[in-house]
């Protein structure tokens, strides 16, 4: 039963994490991108539909270029994932979907997945992004 307990408690803690991380992150997106990638580890990588970008530089580079946008958040979801999977490495698995619009270009539905992890420090604990993939998604064709 403890086992339980503490996946609950995990669990109850990915969610509050990830509440917290989609509203910074999108709100950043749209109107402070310059600085989206102070949410990202050094080591991060990101699938954009299919192209692979990794390292600061690269995706400050690839944000810098990308139109402004609009996003709406229509649906989220979370899990802890095992640390027996993240070599002990506090980590959620993140999944939103919803729309967006980049200027000059028509409404788009999306979907995108974050793996955070923990990253502790002795005040507080901060969330960063370790791998993000990006998705549009085209029902039409």
């Amino acid at each position: 039963m403890a086992g339980s307990l503490d996946f609950k408690t995990h669990a109850d803690q990915a969610c509050r994490a990830a509440d917290e991380f989609v509203n910074i992150y999108y709100d950043t997106m749209d109107k402070r991108r310059r600085v989206l990638t102070k949410l990202y580890l050094d080591t991060a990588n990101l699938v954009w539909n299919g192209n692979a970008i990794s390292g600061h530089q690269a995706l400050a580079e690839f944000f810098e270029m990308l139109p402004s946008s609009e996003f709406q958040v229509n649906m989220l979801d979370c899990q802890p994932v095992h640390e027996q999977a993240t070599q002990g490495q506090t980590t959620v698995l993140v999944v939103t979907c919803g729309t967006v619009k980049f200027e000059g270009n028509k409404q788009q539905y999306f979907n995108q997945n974050f793996l955070l992890t923990a990253q502790v420090a002795p005040q507080n604990t901060v969330w960063k992004i370790a791998s993000d993939c990006f998705r549009f998604q085209d029902w039409a064709s």
